[in-house]
Formats: C-alpha cells, structure tokens, sequence
C-alpha cells in the first residue's frame, strides 16, 4: 500500500491519520487552498484495501509541495448519498488544514457527487475551483444500456447481488447499486441533475476529457472492448465509459489521448491505473500540471 500523501480519510474505520511535509513557495503544486481528490463509481480510495485508486498522483503532488486530502465514499451509492458522504469529510479536512476553502479535483462519478455537494449542500462558499476528469456530465449509454438490459422483474435481484457485493466484499455501507446506475444515465442528467445542479458564482469549474484511439490488448485497454464501441456508436469518441461531449463542463481544457504510438488514454488510465501502467501517457505530471496551473491562477 501506498501512503505518502498528506492525508488518508477513512470513514470506515473513523480515523484521520495526518502527515507532515515542509512546502515552500518555490514548490510548483504549493497552492493556496489544499486539493481534495474524489474518486469514482464502483472504487474506493483503497479498493479492496490493497490497490490505491490514485495510485502515484498523490504522492507526485506531494513532492511538488501540494496539500493533498483524500476523501472515500460508497463505491456504488446514489449521487445524493455519496454527495453527503463527501461533504461530511470535505468539513473535516477543512478543519484541519486550517483552511477557508479547498480545491476539488474530482474523477469519473467523483465529478458529479462533487458538483452536488457543491450546488445543492451549501459548500460554494468553501470551495475555490472545481477540477472535472472524465466526468458524465451528460450522463452515459453504458448506463442507459445497463438499466435497459435489465428487466424490471428483475432490478431487485441484479441491486440485490451488486449491494451484496459491494458491502461484503468492498466495505460499502447500505449501497445503492441502481440507484448508483439510474443516476447516470443520460436523459436523467441532462434533464434533471444539470438543470438542478448549476455551477456556483465565484468558483473556477475546469475540465478534461480522455479518449480511447483504438483497442489494443498491449495498452491495457481491453477491459473496454466491449462499451467503446458502443460509445462510439452513440457519443462519438470517449475513454471507454464517458464520451468527450459528456466530459465537457465549465471551462474544457481538452483531450488526454496520450503519445502518438499508444492506444490512447482511457478511462482508468488517466488516474494512473492500472498500477501505474499507462502506455505513453505520465499520469503524475498530467496532474502536477493542473495543480501547478491552480496555483498559478491564485487558487
């Protein structure tokens, strides 16, 4: 296990276990207000305890003098409840770092239960910029497929095995595997979760999309040979699970789709998995280079 960042919340086990590194204005992550890192759906911070979910961005931030919190929600849980669950520990790092406000950089879902927390939580006022990567913005076709294939004779069943999975084997607490689904999909985030989750006044929302050039089993990308060409089909180019246009929210900063000679970056591989094999894209500095930026923007 890796734990060289600042700080590991683990609401499971309670525990705030704090760190110390000595940063000068010379570091280029040295940011004003600390960064907050949410993972996605179907994950932790630790998945199954053993693998970090960020795997070495943590600590390539840390080295560059970044202030960096790690929150943990339920891996498959509505958005409202994961939102509440972040909002919950996002209070306690503010506490403390001893800081008025905090930088989110959120992943996948992460992005979404984030903006929830923010808009409708009453957690504007302590947040200064909004990071979004991969996020589904406008929801996904996986979802819609996945709830579609689903009879509805049988969601109890399928919520059922997935909850039991996810609090037996993943630690969630009280999981909501549909729910978790339904909430991606796209007619109910274009129509109801955007609509009710605006962006606030005085806050920087930014975001960055990643994308899947082609299917190659040596990049590692072979566990979205089925949903790429789906999304494809439907939302154009996409990292596997989210589409470039659903990606897009508050200021998008572009494409992550790696070196010329790889497959691209997918949806895994732009938060450094897995286990840090990302074929011709450096998962670290991509993010040493958005904190960097934060810094530079007075954040």
């Amino acid at each position: 296990m890796r734990k060289n960042f600042l700080v590991v919340l683990v609401l499971s086990l309670g525990l705030i276990i704090p760190t110390s590194v000595i940063a000068g204005s010379s570091y280029t992550c040295n940011t004003k207000y600390p960064v907050v890192l949410a993972h996605g759906m179907g994950a932790s911070a630790e998945i199954l305890g053993i693998v970090d979910y960020w795997w070495g961005i943590p600590e390539a931030l840390q080295d560059e003098g970044c202030k960096v919190y790690i929150t943990s929600v339920n891996g498959m849980d509505s958005t409202a409840n994961k939102a509440a669950s972040f909002k919950s520990q996002f209070l306690q790092i503010l506490s403390i770092a001893g800081a008025a406000k905090a930088n989110i950089i959120g992943h996948s879902h992460g992005t979404i239960y984030t903006r929830y927390a923010v808009s409708n939580l009453n957690l504007a006022s302590k947040v200064a910029s909004h990071t979004s990567i991969a996020g589904p913005h406008r929801g996904s076709v996986i979802a819609d497929v996945i709830i579609g294939i689903v009879p509805n004779s049988l969601e109890w069943l399928v919520g059922d095995t997935l909850d039991f999975i996810y609090a037996f084997i993943f630690g969630d607490t009280n999981p909501n595997s549909l729910q978790n689904g339904y909430d991606l999909t796209r007619s109910y985030m274009i129509n109801t979760f955007n609509p009710n989750t605006p962006n606030m006044t005085g806050i920087y929302y930014q975001s960055w999309a990643a994308k899947i050039k082609m299917m190659a089993v040596d990049a590692r990308n072979w566990y979205f040979i089925a949903t790429w060409p789906i999304l494809l089909a439907y939302e154009g180019d996409n990292d596997g699970l989210v589409s470039i246009n659903s990606a897009k929210w508050g200021t998008f900063r572009g494409v992550e789709d790696a070196s010329w000679y790889s497959a691209g970056c997918d949806h895994l591989n732009i938060v450094d998995q897995l286990f840090g094999i990302t074929p011709g894209f450096d998962a670290p500095d991509f993010y040493v280079n958005i904190v960097s930026e934060l810094k530079n923007k007075g954040y």
